[in-house]
């Protein structure tokens, strides 16, 4: 039982093709995902254009994103994919929007004083913010 389900990762990402499975959201992630996809996250993650500017073209070089006519290559679909997954367990977890914001964007200790946010950017990274996000959640100490 996934608790952040594929449609919730979509709506991240406001997608118009929603997944209804891992299985579906794992096919267009492979296909290509549009461009728009990473720039809806980045819009939910960050406050600033800057700051946006600086996330996206960290997921995504400049010169590369700009190349890319309307679709993202697989790879950069992946990376798309787990930012849209982070913020979506971070809303769940926190209930809100801009709560899960604040966590993503404010170092944390158990993060060895990061934010989950930049230790988000590669996939064991993630992992460890997915693990303190349930830690949180289910009230264990974190």
């Amino acid at each position: 039982m996934n608790l952040v389900t594929p449609e919730k990762i979509a709506a991240v990402m406001a997608l118009s093709q929603v997944p209804h499975s891992m299985a579906e959201l794992d096919e267009l992630v492979a296909s290509g995902l549009p461009k728009e996809a990473l720039r809806a996250s980045v819009e939910r993650v960050c406050t600033s254009g800057d700051e946006r500017r600086k996330l996206l073209f960290r997921i995504v070089p400049e010169a590369t994103y700009k190349r890319r006519q309307q679709v993202l290559s697989s790879e950069e679909s992946g990376r798309a994919e787990r930012l849209a997954r982070i913020i979506a367990t971070a809303e769940y977890v926190w209930g809100s929007g801009d709560d899960a914001r604040i966590f993503m964007n404010s170092p944390h200790p158990m993060l060895l004083g990061h934010t989950p946010l930049d230790v988000s950017m590669t996939e064991l990274g993630t992992r460890r913010v997915e693990e303190l996000l349930w830690k949180l959640y289910y009230g264990m100490a974190a």
